[in-house]
This record gives structure tokens, C-alpha cells and sequence, in this order.
């Protein structure tokens, strides 16, 4: 950047302008009359050219500082006007989320029910996400669903995810309650599309061979699966954290216990650079609530 007039000068010069006197500007800036007239010294021996002529009470622009002071005024308007703007932002009171729909509504929700009443005054916007992230830099907090595998960057994980297996109280296989893995070769199976690795991991686990390539239902929506599974259309494998309000409800039942890790768990990236205290809140109150899950 090529050199330029200190700011102070300039601000100086701008004020004395709008006055016409080196002492009113002296007033408005909390600075001495000596201070003000310095400053547009030092600005004219800068530029080489006289901006005011000085007469005993008072001053006068010249032909100079006149076709000077309009460029100046508006140079230090700018500069005000992206100050203030990035004190605003800097103590805006708001925090944008992305959310898969289905975290978002099965588990999400109850964090912003809680942290909206401990801090009524922070405003939180949800943007419900489906398979991909919304554009980037429109979230401060972006939650995903990764296979831990693929995850790069500065993601964090939110917890370490385990499979379930639910289907709803009255469902019958063969007219019989579904108890045993081994009715899976004749369940009705609900596939979630994108996740075969869901059922292939049951069948790996209770050495059921080609259960995960039976037809039946399927659905590009955890929350469309979980549906069916509520009304009696089969049985469906989610993540544990998404089927945990049903089963605690009675609408879903885990009809057998089984431990298996999830392959697909949730993450969050944080946009630190430049976040607001809002957002350092709800950071820190996200990452406790996933703390505290139990699956």
C-alpha cells in the first residue's frame, strides 16, 4: 500500500473543515487546539499544499482543501460505517445451525429448548439439512453425519454412536412377536438408502446370511423410517440416538439387545475465527448436552 496521511490528520482536517475553526474541532475530538492545528500542518506538508488560509479569528478552505474535504469525509464514513459494522457483528446476538432433519428434531430440539431459557436474549436459527450441509459460511455450527472413516478437518465428534434395531410393539412376523434375530430371514426389513452398511452389520453379527439384500421399504429419511417402523411396516437399524424418544414413548420397541458401533456418527465443525460470544455459548452448551448423551 502506498504511504499515506496518518488518519489522525485527516480526522483533523475534516473536522476543522466542518467548523472552520481549529478549536470547535479541538472540542469534538477531546484534543487540544495546538493538537488539531498540528495535525493539519503536518497533512499539508504531506500533500505540499495549503488547505485553509488563516485569518486572525477564523479560517478558510482554499481551492484545495475545498476539492479535498469531499473524498476525505467520505473516505472516513466508510471507515466509520465497517467499524461499526463489525462491532455489531462482533456482539450480535445470534447463532445460525445446520442439522441433519433427523437429529435436528429427534435430539437438537431439546438443546435449544434449554438453551433458549437460560439465554432467552440469544436469537437461534436451525437450517434442517438433508444428506449435505447447506452453503458454507451461512452456519456457525454445522452438525453432520460422517462415517468415521471419511471425517477430515477440524470436525468434532459428538459421541460415539451404537446401532438399534426397533420395530413397533404390535409388529408380527409370521404372526409371532418379533423376539429373535433369526426371524429376520422373514421380517419385513426397512432399508435406509445411502446406509446399506446398517443392515449388513446385523446379519454380520447374528451370522444371518443375505438379509441385507431383501426387498421391502425404502427411504432416503431416517424420520420416514422410523415411521414406518411406528406403524407396523417392519422393522428398520438407525442410530440408537435417533430411535431413543420412541422407544422411551412405547412407540418403538428394541425387540433383542445386541452391542454394535455405528460406522455413521455426527460431527461438528465450529467457525472459532471471529466467533461471537453468542456462539462461544451455544458451542460450549452443545458440546455438553453431547457429553451427557447415553445411548
Amino acid at each position: 500500500m502506498k504511504n499515506l496521511p496518518h488518519l489522525t490528520f485527516l480526522r483533523s482536517f475534516e473536522a476543522a473543515a466542518r467548523y472552520l475553526s481549529f478549536t470547535s474541532a479541538a472540542d469534538e475530538l477531546n484534543c487540544t487546539q495546538s493538537a488539531v492545528s498540528n495535525h493539519v500542518r503536518s497533512l499539508e506538508e504531506f500533500i505540499g499544499r495549503p488547505l485553509f488560509v488563516r485569518h486572525p479569528r477564523s479560517l478558510s478552505l482554499t481551492d484545495v482543501g475545498e476539492a479535498y474535504l469531499p473524498s476525505v469525509r467520505h473516505a472516513l464514513q466508510e471507515i466509520d460505517s465497517a467499524t461499526q459494522l463489525l462491532i455489531s457483528q462482533s456482539h450480535k446476538r445470534e447463532v445460525v445451525i445446520s442439522c441433519p432433519v433427523s437429529l435436528a428434531e429427534k435430539w437438537l430440539i431439546n438443546v435449544v429448548e434449554d438453551f433458549t431459557k437460560a439465554h432467552p436474549d440469544i436469537d437461534l436459527t436451525i437450517h434442517s439439512t438433508i444428506w449435505v450441509d447447506v452453503e458454507t459460511n451461512v452456519s456457525d455450527i454445522s452438525i453432520t453425519i460422517n462415517h468415521v472413516d471419511d471425517v477430515m478437518g477440524p470436525a468434532v465428534k459428538l459421541w460415539d454412536e451404537k446401532l438399534a434395531l426397533v420395530c413397533a410393539p404390535e409388529y408380527r412376523v409370521g404372526g409371532e412377536a418379533l423376539t429373535r434375530p433369526e426371524q429376520l430371514a422373514e421380517a419385513r426389513l426397512i432399508h435406509i438408502l445411502g446406509r446399506p452398511v446398517y443392515w449388513e452389520k446385523i446379519a454380520r453379527h447374528f451370522g444371518l446370511t443375505g438379509i441385507e439384500h431383501k426387498g421391502g421399504l425404502q427411504t432416503n429419511s431416517s424420520n420416514m423410517g422410523l415411521e414406518f417402523a411406528v406403524n407396523a411396516l417392519g422393522c428398520v437399524v438407525l442410530p440408537k440416538s435417533l430411535v431413543r424418544q420412541q422407544v422411551a414413548s412405547g412407540r418403538l420397541v428394541e425387540p433383542f439387545t445386541f452391542d454394535l458401533d455405528c460406522p455413521w456418527t455426527y460431527f461438528a465443525t465450529f467457525k472459532d475465527k471471529a466467533a461471537t460470544p453468542s456462539v462461544k455459548h451455544f458451542k460450549t452448551w452443545l458440546l455438553k448436552a453431547a457429553a451427557e448423551m447415553e445411548l
